[in-house]
């Protein structure tokens, strides 16, 4: 909007104030949210740093550019992004090959280059995922969130699983009593009173890593600043800028289900790219919407605004710096309950129901499973959905191109036959189209009627051609009628051109 757009009562009323500026109650949901966030996100940020092959300070330092940033520039309120596993495993064989300097190189390239992605318009791609893809990105990444709470889980001392049962219970009995306290902070708070006052052993956040004492300071990757270095570091950014991006993309459209409100997509991917190369000059590792994260602060939280996401951040950075010895006495055993709590919460229990499954089209099931497989298989959302997509097209381009019928009306004279094709007309169901005429004993006039037929690309254009050389060979001619504007167009651009003529 211009200046001059605006009217003199907008000018007085000046922009419009956050709601946490106005609603105590608001604040206090933004504010708690970010805390158990960011207490969620420290073991997370130190695992991911260690598939890196990074320092812990990395994946820290990523997380809190990440978040500040993030919340400034993007475009999905209330979502979560830091350092996170996806990314990590796309990066770390850079590292490992070639160095750290060049890994924080690669970083920023791919910030760049997911600001070139969004100012093109590649958000837009996301109207092309169906909703089954959709739901088995859900499901995986519930089933991803849980799965790697097992390890925590397994050959751990014994008092860790009645702390985990503990943690459970307050999850869920908790806020029956009250929700102006996150029940996730109740619990973490609870777990790590209880542990460091009776003195239990048991795996601690202290035990995956020490924590930064400092704030991170900005500077240049340390690389040589060649074409070299840019051909060596530009594969691992591409496949980072589109990980990042497909990722964060799928957990906005989430999210905007989640909250019944609209995003930008455009500026979710510009931002993504912004805070990844401030992120890079800060000597993060990088990193993109965090679905676990986002989860916690917008379905367990409540929290709706861009404070939970930039206090998430900055609550991290306090933590670590200035609470570093407390917060590496929270026993792991009260994050691990509140990640599978998120991870039951995130699953779609509903698409799994046998009535359900009833209902539903084998195909958009066949979809939703093979989604959840790849992402299973391989960690990477990106590739699931990717894969989903694809299987997804395919099982539409079947069911299509078996509507397109061809039914044949010979005049009672006998010197003319009609044929009435119905349907849709592109490569799937084209090619059949050819073989669906008698060309040896039709009469010497044919009709092609495509009234109830629409003609989508040349694949369609080449098999009218090939019907009309066809009968030209027997010395019978072939009229097409009843083309709509849109096909006779590409009718009469495509056609004798694709073959040489007739």
């Amino acid at each position: 909007m211009s200046l001059t757009a605006l009217s003199p009562s907008a000018w007085l009323r000046g922009p419009r104030r956050p709601s946490w500026l106005s609603d105590p109650k608001v604040l206090r949901t933004e504010v708690l949210g970010g805390l158990v966030v960011a207490l969620a996100l420290i073991p997370e940020a130190i695992s991911f740093s260690i598939i890196a092959g990074v320092d812990p300070a990395v994946g820290l330092f990523a997380s809190f550019t990440m978040a500040v940033t993030i919340a400034f520039v993007g475009g999905r309120r209330a979502m979560i992004s830091a350092a996170t596993g996806a990314v990590a495993l796309v990066i770390a064989p850079l590292n490992r090959e070639h160095g750290f300097g060049y890994l924080v190189a690669a970083v920023i390239l791919a910030g760049v280059l997911q600001i070139v992605l969004g100012a093109l318009g590649v958000a837009k791609l996301m109207r092309f995922v169906p909703r089954s893809v959709m739901v088995g990105f859900v499901n995986s990444l519930a089933i991803l969130i849980f799965m790697a709470q097992v390890p925590e889980l397994v050959d751990v001392p014994w008092p860790v699983y009645p702390l985990f049962a503990a943690g459970l219970a307050l999850l869920v009995l908790f806020p029956k009593v009250t929700t102006a306290v996150p029940a996730p902070l109740v619990s973490i708070v609870v777990l790590t009173v209880l542990t460091v006052g009776a003195g239990i052993a048991v795996p601690t956040v202290g035990d995956k890593g020490e924590l930064p004492s400092s704030l991170p300071v900005p500077g240049l990757p340390d690389v040589p600043f060649t074409l070299d270095t840019l051909t060596t570091i530009a594969p691992y950014a591409l496949a980072m800028a589109l990980v990042g991006l497909m990722e964060s993309l799928m957990t906005a459209k989430l999210v905007d289900e989640i909250t019944d409100t609209h995003s930008s997509k455009t500026r979710e991917s510009v931002g993504q790219g912004i805070a990844n190369i401030v992120t890079g000059f800060f000597g993060g590792m990088g990193g993109c919407a965090m679905i676990g994260q986002t989860m916690i602060n917008v379905r367990v939280s409540g929290a709706r605004t861009r404070l939970s996401t930039f206090l998430s951040g900055a609550f991290l950075m306090v933590l670590c710096v200035a609470f570093g010895p407390i917060v590496s006495d929270i026993p792991m055993a009260a994050l691990v309950a509140v990640m599978v709590m998120v991870s039951f919460a995130t699953f779609d229990w509903h698409s799994v129901a046998p009535k359900t499954l009833r209902r539903m089209p084998a195909g958009e099931i066949t979809v939703m499973v093979i989604t959840v497989g790849c992402v299973v298989a391989t960690h990477n959302l990106a590739v699931g959905v990717v894969v989903g997509s694809v299987t997804a097209m395919v099982v539409f381009a079947r069911r299509v191109a078996h509507l397109a019928e061809v039914t044949a009306v010979t005049d009672p004279d006998g010197g003319t036959v009609v044929y009435r094709v119905t349907g849709e007309l592109f490569f799937a169901s084209s090619n059949d189209l050819v073989g669906r005429f008698a060309y040896a004993t039709d009469p010497d006039r044919v009709v092609v009627d495509l009234s109830a037929a629409h003609i989508w690309d040349a694949s369609s254009v080449a098999a009218l051609d090939a019907i009309e050389t066809k009968y030209a060979q027997r010395g019978k001619s072939v009229e097409i009628v009843g083309l709509n504007e849109p096909s006779a167009r590409i009718h009469r651009t495509l056609s004798g051109e694709l073959t040489g003529g007739h």
